[in-house]
């Protein structure tokens, strides 16, 4: 029942809009000496799931706003519009590869959230976005494994 509490605490954990697999992989490796691919596939499937909310629900509870509101309807409008265009040029340019590695970069303010909140005010579609955040999601996850099992070994 032990292991199935602290996997459960890992899982919670890659929710977080801050700690993401930056802290649910420290923890499960550091703190509940979970194996390596439990504590990898827990953090990127928990990790995954909270943008794929995110991309589903913001453009319903945008339009929503947008049609209720005249107000929200000019706010957003003008979020999008300003957005886009300063961005259009680096989108263009990188493409996919851009939110796969703002994705992948395990520091603050980027990650899995972000990374949907991204492609939700650049209009990318949500077919296109999930497998490209997944993309960053399985880097991160490596990256934050590698970096934690290496300080691990170090600081036994």
């Amino acid at each position: 029942m032990d292991n199935l509490t602290e996997v459960l605490k890992i899982f919670l954990t890659s929710l977080t809009p801050i700690g993401e697999l930056r802290a649910s992989i420290p923890l499960g490796l550091t703190v509940f000496h979970q194996p390596i691919w439990v504590v990898f596939f827990v953090s990127v499937i928990g990790n995954m799931i909270p943008p794929m909310l995110i991309l589903w629900l913001f453009p319903k509870i945008s339009q929503w706003l947008m049609v209720k509101s005249k107000l929200m309807n000019k706010i957003l409008t003008w979020l999008f519009e300003r957005t886009r265009k300063k961005t259009k040029d680096k989108i263009e340019k990188y493409g996919d590869l851009a939110l796969i590695i703002f994705v992948a970069i395990p520091l603050p303010n980027t990650g899995a959230w972000t990374g949907a909140l991204a492609a939700w005010l650049f209009g990318i579609p949500f077919k296109k976005a999930v497998p490209n955040i997944f993309y960053g999601v399985l880097i991160a996850g490596a990256v934050v494994t590698l970096i934690t099992t290496g300080l691990k070994n170090l600081f036994p």
